[in-house]
């Protein structure tokens, strides 16, 4: 066998097992893991997964990190929009509750994620909140969160002029 034969024999053979690894199109349609159900894109479902996981271990630094600047977050309050890194970091930090993941869905352009409260390091604590349910529309743009804002109960986002109600 020649070298250029060889050389395009180990070729193939790498881009197969590069298909294999990354699972072809079986995933399609299903969170970024398994574990979370929901039938989000993947990569949105990643980055709220990352965001979640982040603030639970009281890591706000991180935890911002995932958020565009600007940005705009409703917490049950009036939208702010979040102009500058310590905005981000201040409205991270303001939240008490850590959160896992435990669905993400599409519904009306954005991620409706839902999760289960914990408690988390840092100032403020979840309390009663511990182990209960809540929702937030997420709006990710090239890997960073743009909106992130709170669903009253578990109710998915509706449409308005300004953009969610919930």
């Amino acid at each position: 066998m020649d070298l250029r034969a060889l050389i395009s024999l180990v070729a193939a053979a790498l881009a197969c097992l590069a298909v294999a690894a990354c699972g072809g199109d079986e995933d399609a349609g299903e969170s970024a893991d398994p574990g979370i159900p929901g039938g989000a894109d993947p990569e949105a479902a990643r980055v709220i997964d990352d965001w979640a996981t982040a603030l639970r271990d009281g890591d706000v630094e991180a935890a911002a990190g995932y958020f565009e600047i600007p940005s705009v977050a409703q917490n049950g309050t009036p939208r702010l929009k979040l102009d500058s890194r310590e905005a981000v970091l201040a409205f991270n930090e303001a939240l008490p509750c850590g959160a896992e993941l435990i669905r993400a869905e599409e519904h009306a352009g954005y991620t409706l994620a839902t999760f289960e409260l914990t408690e988390r390091p840092g100032e403020g604590t979840c309390g009663d909140g511990v182990g209960n349910e809540a929702s937030t529309a997420f709006l990710i743009e090239n890997g960073k969160i743009v909106e992130w804002i709170r669903a009253a109960g578990d109710a998915a986002p509706e449409e308005s002029v300004e953009g969610p109600v919930i």
